[in-house]
Parts: C-alpha cells; sequence; structure tokens
C-alpha cells in the first residue's frame, strides 16, 4: 500500500510540475499579436454539467491570452450532428472539437485504446499517467495526424456504471444477457458472452423500460440519475468494469493548430490540464451524491470481488489484441499500455 501511494503521489506531483510549468510561461509579457478566433463543438447537450466544463476550458484559454485567443463553443448538435464532427474539424468547418476517441476506432484502430479500456486501469491517475508520463498523448498525436488532425490533451477521469435489470454478483451472471455498450466495450463485453446491442444514448432508458436489453452503459452516475434510470433498472455495477477510466479529447484541425503561436498552444494545454482535474474532481464529489439519490429509489449498488475482475481483465486482454486489427500503430499502443499494467500489477 505504501509503494503504490508513492507512486501515485509521484505521478501527480510530476503533471502539476508540468502544468506549472507551461503556466508560468504564459505568464510572461506577450508579444502583440492579432486575436484568433476558433469555434468548438462539443459531446455534450447544453446546460449540462460537463458542457460547464467546457465553457470553463474556452474561458481558460482566453484568460491566459489576455482574450487575443477566443473558442466561440457550441453545444453537441449545434453546428452539425456528433458523428459528423471529425469529418467536419478535418476539412475545416470548424477548427475544434470535444470528442470521444473510441468513435472512430472503425478508422483508427489505434483510438480504440485512447478513450478507455475495458478492464484496464482501474484508477484514473493511472490512465492520466500513462497519457502524460510515458507518451501516450504523442501517440493519439500520430493516430489522428493520419486524418489531418492535432489532439491536444485529454480529459481523464473515473468510471461509468453498468445498470441492469438483473442482479449481477459475478461477470459470469451477465453470460447470454442482451447488453448495450460501444466501443472496445463492445468487442471485450462480446467475448465475455454478452449479446451486445448498440443503441444511442437518447435510447437507453426506453430500451431497459421495454426489456430490450438486460443491462447497459450510458453515462456518468448523475447523468444517468437525471435521466430516470433508477426507475427502469434496479441494480448497479459500480465501478464498471466495462469503463473503469474514461478520457475524451481535445482535437484540433491540424493546419489551424499549426498557425498558432507558442501562447496560443501552451494555452490549450494548460487549460486542457486544469479542466481535466477540475472535471474528475467534481465527478468524485457528485458521484456519492448521486449514490445517495439511487439507493433512496431502492437501487443496489453493487461492486465486483477484485479477484473476478482480475480474471476478466486476462480474458479481456485477447480481445484488446483483436481490437487492435493487427494495425502496427494501435499494436504499439496496446504493447505500451500493457507494459505499464504490468508495471502496476494489473497483469502478470
Amino acid at each position: 500500500m505504501t509503494s503504490f501511494v508513492t507512486r501515485r503521489a509521484a505521478l501527480k506531483a510530476a503533471g502539476i510540475g508540468t502544468a506549472a510549468a507551461a503556466a508560468s510561461t504564459l505568464a510572461a509579457p506577450a508579444i502583440a499579436q492579432d486575436t484568433v478566433s476558433w469555434r468548438m463543438q462539443s459531446l455534450w447537450d447544453g446546460g449540462t454539467t460537463p458542457q460547464k466544463f467546457e465553457e470553463r476550458f474556452v474561458k481558460r484559454v482566453a484568460e491566459l491570452t489576455g482574450g487575443r485567443f477566443k473558442i466561440e463553443l457550441f453545444s453537441a448538435g449545434q453546428i452539425l450532428p456528433a458523428n459528423q464532427m471529425f469529418d467536419a474539424v478535418r476539412g475545416g468547418a470548424f477548427q475544434m472539437m470535444k470528442t470521444f476517441d473510441g468513435y472512430e476506432a472503425g478508422k483508427i484502430p489505434a483510438l480504440a485504446f485512447t478513450s478507455t479500456v475495458p478492464f484496464g486501469f482501474p484508477e484514473s491517475d493511472q490512465y492520466e499517467a500513462w497519457f502524460y508520463e510515458l507518451g501516450g498523448i504523442d501517440l493519439a498525436r500520430q493516430a489522428y495526424g493520419q486524418a489531418g488532425l492535432f489532439y491536444i490533451a485529454p480529459t481523464v477521469y473515473g468510471p461509468e456504471p453498468m445498470h441492469s435489470k438483473f442482479p449481477i454478483r459475478k461477470i459470469a451472471d451477465w453470460n447470454g444477457k442482451k447488453g448495450r455498450f460501444v466501443g472496445l466495450a463492445s468487442t471485450v463485453m462480446g467475448a465475455l458472452g454478452v449479446s451486445v446491442v448498440p443503441l444511442p444514448t437518447g435510447e437507453v432508458y426506453s430500451a431497459l423500460d421495454k426489456g430490450l436489453i438486460d443491462f447497459a452503459d450510458r453515462g456518468d452516475l448523475t447523468a444517468n440519475f437525471e435521466a430516470g434510470l433508477a426507475e427502469v433498472a434496479k441494480h448497479i455495477v459500480m465501478p464498471g468494469v466495462h469503463q473503469p477510466t474514461t478520457a475524451t479529447s481535445y482535437v484540433a484541425n491540424r493546419a489551424a493548430y499549426e498557425k498558432l503561436s507558442a501562447e496560443n498552444k501552451a494555452a490549450l494545454a494548460v487549460a486542457a490540464r486544469e479542466v481535466s482535474a477540475a472535471l474528475r474532481q467534481h465527478i468524485l464529489v457528485a458521484d456519492g451524491k448521486a449514490i445517495e439519490g439511487y439507493k433512496a429509489k431502492g437501487v443496489e449498488i453493487v461492486s465486483l470481488d477484485p479477484a473476478d475482475v482480475q480474471q476478466g481483465r486476462v480474458k479481456a486482454r485477447e480481445a484488446w489484441v483483436t481490437a487492435t486489427k493487427n494495425e502496427a500503430l494501435a499494436t504499439k499502443v496496446l504493447d505500451s499500455q500493457v507494459a505499464f499494467m504490468k508495471q502496476l500489477g494489473l497483469l502478470a
């Protein structure tokens, strides 16, 4: 326990030092320059908690640049449907998006591993350390670079729950059940006996209510509570092993990014790192309140046995390899993550 705590502290200290150094650079007198105006569309609906943190992001970029770098923020679907953002930013219709890399894993296999790793890193600090200390950001940039895009930084936070209509005590309990999962989780859960039903987020409530699926991934505890899932699924597995840690990402049109000054590039990096920590801390507090709300409505909260999860991780590793599609960069990303998991004692 002592060595693990020390390692976590060291990783956090390294992250703080990096952000502080960049902030110090931004604090220096800036060279006069023209104002830069970008447009950015996010994943989130207007008024939701994560969208409020995107508002904090664009405000912070403006603050760090003395108002010379302005980003006009749009919520999900305001400019165009979320599934069209990748090609729109690539083509320069607008300069930046907040996205979930797993959505594009069909085009770029490496992105399956830069959004979440089912049965992977159980703590967000571990996943964030892979990005910042072990070259994960550089690998993500290589992946997006293939499409003329530039990966700026991740927003890393904790697990999402599984909502179930039936009691789950162990991984074997979901064998043969119908479940809604997306991205890499679809591959892994399918390999563990789930009949995967891909559905848009907005259809999860009705699918559970009508019995079209038995259990589901949807979003964070608070968002799912607000969406009414406590009424249609009386069992929760938390943390959900399908998504033990999560990363969304800031991605820009590469040509637009390369035109930015060093100051503006640093502002994006610093603001992204600050928002990542702030959102993660907010969710930690919000999850505790949400769990009390679920319990008040008679929902059971279950955590799986660590030994069962460890066995599942070994089986999931085979599905991770399948998801690389034998593509060189995806394999390199996975090998890097597996090496770190071994260092952390998560894999033998």
